[in-house]
């Protein structure tokens, strides 16, 4: 569902959340690692629509990981309806997306909620607009691609987070040791890639 209208967005980490509970946040979606319990810090937030959903932040399997899965990022489709529903309602609206950090599963849900309001932005420019929310922003790769595919853009997201990868190693180098360190080393090979003509 599309509309014109423009809410408040935030990303966050856990260590973060008790900066926003006066921020009159009306929608929350809480990535949380498998069986991590509900975030103490929302009891201070005035009442608000969240959606919760554990899972590893991870792209390739191992012991004890839950990998992301596309049923759920039909769940964080199935989220935005709802909020782009309310905020046409309600006419003003704050989301916060977050996960433990603020900068894999968090901006990759807020990548795929940005695209579905918007399915007329090109991938770059939502990119653009992550950038502008999360500046740290390093997109869960695998979850990309299930919000790629299930929204039709036809590779053309994960594309676009291929260039957002390379955009983030020429200002911070370091981040691609730091990815392999996180068994994350297929995002590294996919900023480095040439470009495509």
């Amino acid at each position: 569902m599309t509309t014109k209208l423009h809410p408040d967005l935030t990303i966050c980490g856990l260590d973060e959340l008790g900066d926003h509970s006066a921020r009159a946040v009306t929608h929350v979606l809480s990535i949380l690692d498998p069986n991590w319990p509900e975030p103490a810090a929302f009891f201070s937030y005035d009442p608000h629509h969240r959606t919760e959903m554990h899972f590893t932040d991870a792209i390739e399997p191992g012991p004890e990981v839950e990998l992301p899965q596309a049923h759920h990022v039909e769940a964080i489709l199935a989220f935005g309806d709802t909020f782009q529903r309310d905020l046409a309602k309600q006419g003003e609206a704050h989301l916060l997306i977050h996960c433990h950090a603020g900068i894999s599963r968090s901006t990759a849900a807020m990548t795929t909620l940005l695209m579905q309001s918007a399915p007329e932005q090109t991938e770059e420019r939502i990119f653009e607009r992550l950038v502008a929310i999360r500046p740290q922003a390093w997109p869960n790769s695998r979850m990309i691609g299930f919000a790629d595919e299930l929204l039709g853009r036809g590779g053309r997201l994960t594309a676009a987070l291929r260039r957002h990868y390379g955009r983030r190693l020429l200002l911070r180098p370091e981040l691609a040791e730091i990815m392999r360190g996180l068994n994350r080393a297929r995002e590294v090979e996919m900023a480095l890639l040439p470009n495509e003509s």
